[in-house]
């Protein structure tokens, strides 16, 4: 079955074959970009930019200094705790540049869940922003990497306009606690060293580990996916000839919300479009929806990414439907279902599709998405890109083929090697060269890709099986409804029952209205039994609505 005839359904001019070996490294394709569109605008945040030129040379400075003076060999691992700042593109490229490991971790970890990832990772180094050492200080004593460099978030906003920032920041705004950790170095301090020393360029192979990209934990434990210089260097490609119907070199300014710690922002905005010499706007803070509204209407931006929340976010944020839109080509959202109502709203607002893509983490991660043509279709995410196959499978591991759901495998030379140091968690996921994902899908006629749910968040009421994202689609079509979660909860007469969790848009929404509106498009075992409001759902780092947590919530609120 999996031989589907895709390529039918590619935009014009795509290929469907990419040259996997055309680059040896992501380091060897970073400098090609340096050498095409040395002065053009790389990045930019908070009003500083930063040409290719200068990435070019600060990441060399900061991979002389992890190399000179920490005395770092090829191979080590160096973790980077930050939000989108100017800092993280030079400490990543600094230490892919060193031939080192990026291990990318969120700034909101609780100590616990540093210790556990530095540990893991067995990460030498550290480099992280000043408002989360206080975090970092409580376990210092207890995790391996004994190198800290602290970056505050002014500091290379240059002159005045640094010292400003990095003072409001601390003594205004009061965002950085306290914290004591005397060996530590200073990011300007341990650039200025390492500009002084030569740096030695390491020369990789596309079976290196680039990332350490940990997976959320939503199974317990979070895992460490290694992904490889190969994996990463073919999704790139794979990317940039996916949006070739639309985009041009030089040409494109894209909006940067997701953090470039988190492998969608990371490949997709930092790395795909650096390879077509996009200008990249660095949004350090999306939840300040007035702050990020003002940036986005002081560029011409074409491209945006992010998930349902943020774009659900941003069209019922004031201003945000007044911005000019007409410079916008393509806007892609991933990391979460993009529920139907917003894919609408989206387009009416912009005049734009919402291009729907699906990948994982291990996946690095882009493996299906939709066509950016004009020949979208909204409620799928899409067709798998070049060098890329899919199938649907049963629990016994049977090809079913289309109009059958089933979990979805995915193969191609972006599916990671494996789960570091987890080779019965990598046995679990890994079926020959198929990688299992845990999410239920159905294939079209066409070849096209509709997601059901997650394999272990389905709800099963007397015999038949729900689908959380079914449910919560037909809810969010009401005009009174901001955001909804829906999850299964124990039921002495049909096993599970569907429990919806919403945020009101207009607080005069009730639960029988929401019933009512869930009879007109849902059969009845799939209607919510039982509907709850909340002031929000719980959210990972990215904005993906958690299920789990929500469950965990409701728990609470039926036990007090």
């Amino acid at each position: 079955m999996h031989n589907f005839p895709w390529y039918k359904f590619y935009p014009k001019n795509v290929k469907t074959d990419i040259d996997i070996q055309a680059y040896s490294s992501v380091v060897n394709l970073f400098e090609e970009s340096v050498k095409k569109f040395g002065n053009s605008t790389a990045y930019e945040c908070m009003g500083k930019t930063m040409t290719f030129n200068e990435v070019d040379k600060l990441s060399q400075d900061f991979a002389s200094y992890l190399q000179n003076h920490l005395k770092l060999k090829k191979g080590d691992r160096v973790a980077i705790q930050m939000p989108n700042c100017l800092q993280y593109p030079v400490a990543m490229f600094g230490v892919l540049r060193a031939g080192m490991v990026v291990v990318n971790t969120n700034p909101l970890y609780t100590p616990t869940e540093m210790k556990h990832q530095f540990n893991d990772s067995g990460a030498s180094a550290i480099v992280i922003l000043a408002n989360f050492a206080s975090n970092l200080e409580k376990i210092y004593e207890e995790i391996e990497a004994k190198h800290v460099i602290i970056t505050e978030l002014g500091d290379m906003l240059g002159g005045l306009k640094g010292t400003i920032v990095n003072l409001v920041v601390k003594y205004v705004k009061k965002m950085v606690p306290a914290y004591s950790l005397p060996k530590a170095i200073s990011w300007k301090k341990a650039m200025s060293l390492g500009s002084g020393s030569s740096y030695k360029r390491e020369e990789m192979t596309l079976e290196d580990a680039a990332y350490l990209q940990y997976t959320g934990g939503t199974t317990g434990v979070s895992k460490g996916a290694e992904l490889t210089h190969g994996n990463i260097c073919a999704n790139m490609q794979q990317i940039s000839e996916w949006m070739k119907p639309k985009l041009k070199e030089r040409e494109e300014v894209v909006i940067t919300a997701l953090p470039l710690y988190h492998i969608f922002a990371l490949t997709v905005n930092c790395l795909a479009m650096m390879k077509i010499g996009a200008h990249n706007v660095l949004i350090t803070n999306p939840r300040d929806m007035p702050g990020f509204i003002k940036e986005l209407s002081k560029v011409k931006f074409t491209v945006i990414t992010g998930v349902n929340t943020l774009f659900n976010g941003l069209m019922n944020a004031e201003g945000f439907a007044n911005l000019d839109f007409s410079t916008l080509k393509v806007a892609v959202g991933g990391g979460m279902a993009v529920q139907e109502a917003t894919a609408k709203k989206w387009e009416k607002i912009t005049g734009v599709p919402l291009a729907e893509g699906y990948g994982l983490t291990e996946t690095s991660p882009v493996a299906t998405c939709n066509p950016i043509d004009g020949t979208e279709r909204i409620g799928t995410i899409g067709i798998p890109l070049p060098n890329t196959d899919v199938k649907i499978i049963d629990d016994e591991g049977n090809d079913l083929g289309i109009g059958h759901r089933g979990e979805i495998c995915i193969k191609g030379p972006q599916v990671m090697k494996g789960y570091w140091n987890r080779p019965e968690e990598t046995a679990k996921v890994m079926e020959g060269e198929w990688f299992k994902t845990g999410d239920i899908a159905i294939l079209d006629e066409d070849g096209f890709v509709k997601i059901v749910d997650r394999k272990k968040e389905m709800i099963l009421v007397s015999g038949f099986n729900v689908y959380p994202n079914e449910v919560e689609n037909a809810i969010a079509l009401h005009s009174k409804v901001l955001e909804v979660g829906v999850i299964g909860m124990p039921d002495p007469k049909s096993n599970e029952k569907v429990v919806a969790y919403v945020v009101a848009k207009d607080k005069s929404v009730t639960a029988e209205e929401i019933i009512s509106l869930s009879k007109e498009s849902l059969t009845n075992y799939k209607v919510p039994r039982e509907v709850y409001f909340a002031d929000e759902l719980p959210k990972s780092n990215v904005g993906k609505i958690l299920r789990r947590k929500i469950k965990e919530m409701h728990e609470k609120t039926i036990s007090a």
